[in-house]
């Protein structure tokens, strides 16, 4: 089992990371290994880098894409909200009318 401890990693060390794996014609279990860190952490942070230079398996979203899709689901999830709130304050309307 994992810890409840995540631990978080610098944008740069991931960004040499990610340039040690692609210089060293090592693969991403050995650089992990050396590292110290999960090798499916750097795994996961080398495949969003590939995606993001445009080198990642078709229809795999890039960071720009996948931040605007959270962005563009927070604001379905809040305008959702705010059509049933505006559904309740018609009813309450109509009943008031009566």
């Amino acid at each position: 089992m994992g810890s409840k401890y995540t631990k978080r990693y610098t944008e740069e060390f991931k960004r040499d990371a990610i340039a040690l794996v692609d210089s060293s014609g090592k693969t991403v279990t050995a650089v992990a290994r050396e590292l110290g860190i999960s090798s499916e952490s750097l795994r996961g942070w080398y495949r969003r880098a590939k995606a993001d230079r445009g080198e990642g398996r078709p229809g795999e979203l890039t960071s720009a894409e996948r931040d605007e899709l959270r962005r563009l689901r927070k604001e379905v999830r809040e305008q959702q909200q705010t059509i049933e709130i505006l559904k309740k304050a018609a009813f309450f309307v109509k009943e008031s009318d009566r």
